[in-house]
């Protein structure tokens, strides 16, 4: 039997868990932004606190950053219909997914960076890049192995076209 009728064997009788590592990672980026939340008024952290003349600055761009995250969550989930796409066995490459492979994820680290800015304290803004981090080591691990046995090529070939986790223009290839 041809590699490729097998993968239209697989493709047809399995499909990605609906929610994936989706809610481990939310989890996690949650509990770490709730966490500086709670402590970034603690006596420990007061250095980090931004001078006054910061402060509306870093509000703004961070209600901008939980609205671009709620925006891009909302084009993920509900624009073009995932959970859809996952029960069809469809590789979803258009919409928000033109632009960034994982959105939804994308949309969390976003909104708790934009909660990490509001919260004012710049000792907590290594949060983003450690969210950044365990989101590309848990793609890495799990969804994108899923992804590449399912889809093959065509999954290969979108990932050359479009980042993992920062939304960009997709590259012509």
């Amino acid at each position: 039997m041809s590699e490729n009728n097998k993968q239209s064997i697989n493709k047809k009788h399995k499909h990605l868990p609906i929610y994936g590592v989706g809610p481990v990672y939310g989890s996690v980026v949650f509990a770490l932004t709730v966490a500086a939340f709670f402590c970034r008024k603690l006596p420990a952290f007061s250095a980090g606190d931004l001078p006054d003349v910061l402060q509306y600055t870093f509000i703004s761009i961070g209600i901008l950053l939980i609205a671009l995250g709620v925006y891009m969550w909302i084009q993920a989930v509900i624009v073009t219909k995932l959970d859809d796409g996952i029960k069809e066995n469809r590789l979803v490459t258009n919409g928000i997914f033109a632009w960034v492979r994982n959105p939804i994820y994308s949309a969390i680290t976003i909104a708790c960076t934009g909660a990490l800015f509001i919260i004012g304290n710049w000792l907590f803004f290594f949060l983003p890049f450690l969210y950044w981090l365990l989101l590309t080591a848990l793609m890495k691990n799990t969804e994108e192995k899923w992804l590449r046995d399912l889809y093959g090529k065509e999954y290969c070939d979108y990932c050359k076209r479009v980042n993992r986790c920062i939304p960009w223009f997709p590259k012509k290839h």
